[in-house]
């Protein structure tokens, strides 16, 4: 049965705007902080099982010595700064794709105490193991 016009090209619309909210968040938000310094937004998932909650933040680029998490009651913070890389501080940019500079991300969860009970950064995923308290 083929599709309905409407139907497909409504999908498509939610679907791009659901891609230009993304993008605006990534490049263009300023974070949550008291600074309110200009900072793009790293891509996450998280999962929730019955007594943990695990964050993963995409930071390609980003040392594991940039990276802070802090956990406020129910919110999750991640602050960090993804550098320049050295032999391109002086070069001509022809694309740039891949956010650099300082990044925030604040992640509001559901209301409850936890813990951060593991917190690595492997190839290029800051991965975060919360303990429901």
């Amino acid at each position: 049965m083929p599709r309905q016009p409407d139907h497909w090209m409504w999908a498509d619309a939610c679907r791009m705007l659901e891609q230009a909210e993304r993008l605006h968040r990534q490049f263009f938000q300023l974070g949550g902080s008291s600074t309110l310094q200009p900072a793009w937004e790293p891509p996450i998932d998280v999962y929730e099982t019955s007594d943990r909650i695990w964050i993963f933040a995409a930071l390609p680029g980003v040392p594991a010595d940039q990276v802070t998490v802090m956990l406020d009651h129910n919110r999750v913070v991640i602050v960090g700064l993804r550098p320049v890389p050295t032999a391109c501080r002086n070069a001509e940019v022809v694309r740039m794709e891949i956010p650099h500079g300082r990044l925030e991300r604040v992640i509001d969860l559901p209301a409850r105490r936890l813990e951060i009970l593991r917190r690595d950064l492997v190839d290029g995923c800051l991965h975060l193991c919360l303990r429901k308290l």
